[in-house]
């Protein structure tokens, strides 16, 4: 989604349903708290304040999920970067191990 680009609780909502998250483990990527999503979500078509954009985008990010811009008389929507194989591989590689290390390979 461009910086430009407006999202609705609609979006979010369906966005976090798509990939299969979790409302809180959304919230907690997000940098806010369950509460304030269930809030944003409640939210509808009405465009999300400002604030909560940034966090929101970021847990957008980490969940490979992308909002389609409203085009062509057409509305917007959201869209996997993953499949959700690959999401769910993808948060058990974080997840595992230590810290990370850079590779000393050439």
């Amino acid at each position: 989604m461009s910086e430009s680009g407006k999202l609705t609780g609609r979006l979010v909502a369906a966005a976090r349903v798509l990939a299969g998250v979790s409302r809180d483990d959304f919230a907690k990527a997000a940098g806010i708290t369950t509460e304030r999503l269930q809030t944003v979500e409640s939210k509808g078509s009405a465009w999300i304040n400002e604030d909560d954009v940034p966090g929101l985008t970021q847990a957008l990010e980490r969940f490979g999920v992308f909002v389609i811009e409203e085009s062509d008389g057409l509305g917007a929507g959201v869209r996997l970067k993953f499949t959700r194989q690959d999401v769910k591989q993808l948060l058990r590689l974080e997840t595992e191990g230590g810290p990370a290390r850079p590779d000393d390979v050439p």
